[in-house]
């Protein structure tokens, strides 16, 4: 794993997770063992309306530290509608350790790493029943209350998890953009840490 992203999840405190928070986590890590348990590699495809930021950002976590914890499992995401990866979740995710490309289309293709020799995780806005993403034998995990709300049915889906984040696109064009930015993909990366090393223990 890259150093500078390794020193970063190093550093993510769970202590600062409420309990209240850590069980509305529960069902995810429950679905993630039974899966760890069975030998099964657990497909997880993170939901959101316009798979721009929560769900993008839970996406590209979840697979850097299900590599960090030795843990088998494929993340994908996906939204109600198309819109593209908003560029501040971009740079932020750059910015705390990731390294990144893109193809430079309206709707850019991301080729985000986490470690040499590790598959790349390709991200792009699209609806959650792409052809990228799984078709059966996954949990949606809806990480807003609109796709959560809109979508009562999510076909192919064994499990259907709500794991919610307030949308950091309510400081687009302000002074503090960034640092909203980077403290809910903080909130993201530290929850997935719980939840991975939860798996693990």
């Amino acid at each position: 794993m890259y150093t500078e992203l390794k020193a970063f999840i190093d550093s993510l405190k769970i202590e600062t997770i409420t309990e209240s928070r850590k069980e509305e986590l529960q069902a995810l890590i429950k679905y993630l063992k039974s899966k760890n348990d069975s030998a099964l590699p657990a497909q997880l495809n993170f939901i959101c309306t316009h798979n721009s930021r929560r769900s993008q950002l839970s996406q590209i976590w979840a697979q850097a530290i299900a590599f960090y914890f030795g843990v088998e499992a494929k993340t994908y995401s996906g939204g109600v509608e198309v819109t593209a990866f908003n560029k501040t979740a971009v740079n932020t995710l750059i910015r705390q350790g990731f390294k990144a490309e893109d193809d430079g289309n309206d709707n850019p293709v991301y080729r985000f790493k986490y470690a040499e020799k590790q598959p790349e995780v390709k991200a792009f806005s699209k609806l959650y029943d792409h052809p990228n993403n799984p078709q059966d034998n996954f949990a949606a995990v809806m990480t807003c209350s609109h796709a959560d709300e809109n979508c009562p049915f999510i076909p192919g889906a064994e499990a259907r998890i709500a794991v919610r984040y307030d949308d950091p696109k309510i400081a687009d064009g302000t002074p503090q953009e960034e640092d909203v930015y980077a403290s809910r993909s903080k909130e993201i990366a530290t929850e997935m840490k719980y939840i991975f090393q939860s798996v693990k223990s």
